[in-house]
C-alpha cells in the first residue's frame, strides 16, 4: 500500500484528476485547522466516465469464476491487515471517531472481506426435484451488472466495504462515491484494491457532492442496482430516482432508537448499554440509543446513576487511549446537536446533565441527558445523530414497548430485562428490523441480516449476511429437458 493516500479519482483502473475545478477538503474534527487531505471533487461528467467503465467492465467481470473474485476479497484483507494501525489511525484523525472504535472498524472490515470471500465459494442456486420424469429443475443467481454504492462517513471503510464485498464477489461492477467528509479513508479502500491487481473498470471511484455525483449515480441508466446509506430524506430521494430507471435499490437511513430499561433488569448491565449505545461515536450512527424508556419502579435509580456516569465520561482527543467520546465530525453537525438541545428546553424537558458546547479547539460538545421528556416532543420524535439522550418514564411493559413504536422509524430497539415473557413479547411486538435482548441497540454481526422497519429503510432488500448477495444478484428458474424422451 503507498504510504500517503491517493488523492485523486479512480476510473478504468487509473487515478486521475476531476474535469472540475471544485475541491473536497478533509479535516480533523479534533483540530479543524489540520487538513488530512485535499481531493478533486468529481463533476457529472466525471461520474458518468465512471459509470461507462463499469458498464463497459461487466461481462468480463461475471465470467470470472465466483472463487477467484473471493480471491481478490482475501488478498485485500491480508493488505488491510498489514496496515491496521496506520489506518485505525486515519479514522480517527479524519471522523474524530476514538482510536478503539477506529480499530475496531478496521477489524470488522478485514472479517467482511474473508467472510464474503469464503461464502462464495458455495453461493449459488437450489436444484429441487421435478414432478415430470426426464427433467432437472435448478436456479442460477447472476449479477446485475453496474452497482451503485453511496456511503456515510461515520463507519468511513467498514459500510463502503459491507456493500462493495458483496457487490464484488457477486459479479458486479462498482462505482463508489463516499462521503464528503470522510473521502481519505474510503480512498486507502479502493487503493487496497488496486494494488491487488482487481481489473480495471471493476471499481471506481468518484468522491464528490450528493448533489452531482449521488444524483448521476441514481438516476443513470447504466447503474443496474444502487445501495445507498445516509439521511432518510437523501435516501427517499434516491429511492424515487431508482424507480423512474428501474434500478434496483436498497437504502438504509435512519433512527430512533430505544433501549427499554424494566425493574427485573441488572442496572448495571443496562447503564453500560445505555451509555455504549448513547455516546459512543458521539451519537452518531444510525443505530445509536436516543432514547431510555424506563419504567417507574427502576426511573429514579436509573437516573441518578447515568448522570454520574455521563458526568465521568472523558471527552477529548479520539487519539488519546483514554478518551471515552471524541468531537462531532463536522460544525454544522455541532450546531444541529445545540439546536435540538434548545428545542428540548423549550419544550419544557429538564436538561439533566451536559447541553453546551467545549470551550476548546475541535468540534467537541458535551454528552447530554434530558430527563421529564414526553414522547411526543421533538428531542423524542426526530433522529438527532448526538450524544443527546432523552430518558422517558413509562408505568408498565406495555406501555413501554408502545413509546418505543410510536416513532417514524423502526431501525433498532433493545430491551434489558430478566423476565423472560418481557423478552418474547418485545421481539413479537417491537417495530424494528434489529431487536436485542440485554445488548445495546448499536453493534451488529455481518453474518447476520441488516435493515430496518418504516421511515429507516426501503424495506427491499437487507445488508450484510447471505441476504447482501441475494440483493446484488437476480435469480433465473431453469427447466432442463432432454430433447430425445
Amino acid at each position: 500500500m503507498a504510504s500517503e493516500p491517493s488523492t485523486q479519482l479512480y476510473v478504468d483502473g487509473s487515478w486521475c484528476s476531476s474535469s472540475g475545478n471544485s475541491e473536497i477538503i478533509s479535516r480533523n474534527p479534533a483540530k479543524p485547522d489540520e487538513r488530512i487531505a485535499t481531493f478533486p471533487a468529481a463533476t457529472v461528467a466525471d461520474t458518468e466516465t465512471a459509470i461507462s467503465a463499469s458498464a463497459a467492465t461487466e461481462d468480463e467481470w461475471a465470467a470470472v469464476s465466483a472463487h477467484e473474485r473471493g480471491s481478490y476479497l482475501r488478498d485485500a484483507a491480508r493488505v488491510i491487515e498489514g496496515e491496521r494501525e496506520s489506518l485505525s489511525q486515519l479514522i480517527a484523525d479524519e471522523t474524530g471517531k476514538t482510536i478503539g472504535g477506529s480499530r475496531g472498524e478496521i477489524q470488522r472490515t478485514i472479517d467482511l472481506l474473508e467472510y464474503y470471500a469464503q461464502i462464495a465459494r458455495d453461493y449459488g442456486g437450489t436444484a429441487p426435484p421435478s414432478a415430470t420424469e426426464g427433467t432437472v429443475l435448478f436456479t442460477k443467481r447472476e449479477p446485475w451488472g453496474t452497482a451503485g454504492i453511496i456511503t456515510p462517513w461515520n463507519f468511513p471503510i467498514a459500510i463502503p466495504t459491507w456493500k462493495i464485498a458483496p457487490a464484488l464477489v457477486s459479479g458486479n461492477t462498482v462505482v463508489f462515491k463516499p462521503a464528503s467528509l470522510s473521502p481519505t479513508i474510503a480512498s486507502r479502500l479502493v487503493d487496497v484494491f488496486d494494488q491487488i491487481g482487481l481489473p480495471d473498470g471493476v471499481i471506481n471511484f468518484v468522491p464528490g457532492s450528493g448533489s452531482t455525483v449521488g444524483d448521476t449515480i441514481a438516476t443513470s441508466q447504466d447503474v443496474d442496482v444502487i445501495s445507498f446509506t445516509g439521511s432518510t430524506a437523501v435516501g427517499e430521494a434516491v429511492e424515487r430516482a431508482a424507480s423512474d430507471t428501474g434500478a434496483r435499490v436498497q437504502c438504509e437511513m435512519g433512527g430512533k432508537n430505544a433501549i427499554i430499561v424494566d425493574e427485573s433488569c441488572d442496572l448495571d448491565l443496562a447503564l453500560d448499554l445505555t451509555m455504549s449505545g448513547a455516546y459512543g461515536l458521539a451519537g452518531q450512527a444510525c443505530t445509536a440509543a436516543s432514547r431510555a424508556i424506563v419504567l417507574d419502579g427502576v426511573y429514579d435509580e436509573y437516573v441518578d446513576a447515568l448522570k454520574r456516569r455521563v458526568e465521568n465520561l472523558v471527552v477529548g482527543d479520539p487519539s488519546d487511549e483514554s478518551t471515552d467520546m471524541g468531537p462531532k465530525a463536522s460544525a454544522n453537525g455541532l450546531q444541529e446537536d445545540l439546536d435540538y438541545i434548545e428545542a428540548g428546553e423549550s419544550a419544557g424537558a429538564t436538561l439533566l446533565t451536559g447541553g453546551a458546547e467545549l470551550e476548546r479547539e475541535g468540534h467537541f460538545i458535551e454528552p447530554t441527558v434530558f430527563v421529564d421528556v414526553e414522547p411526543g416532543m421533538e428531542i423524542a420524535q426526530e433522529e438527532i445523530f448526538g450524544p443527546v439522550l432523552s430518558v422517558l418514564s413509562v408505568s408498565d411493559f406495555d406501555e413501554a414497548v408502545r413509546v418505543a413504536n410510536d416513532v417514524q422509524y423502526g431501525l433498532t430497539a433493545a430491551v434489558c430485562t430478566d423476565r423472560l415473557h418481557h423478552a418474547m413479547s418485545f421481539i413479537d411486538d417491537i417495530e424494528t428490523g434489529v431487536v436485542k435482548i440485554n445488548q445495546k441497540p448499536g453493534g451488529v454481526e455481518y453474518q447476520m441480516p441488516f435493515g430496518g422497519r418504516k421511515r429507516s429503510s426501503t424495506e427491499t432488500f437487507k445488508e450484510q449476511g447471505r441476504e447482501a448477495l441475494e440483493f446484488f444478484t437476480h435469480e433465473k428458474a431453469i427447466y432442463l429437458t432432454d430433447g430425445h424422451l
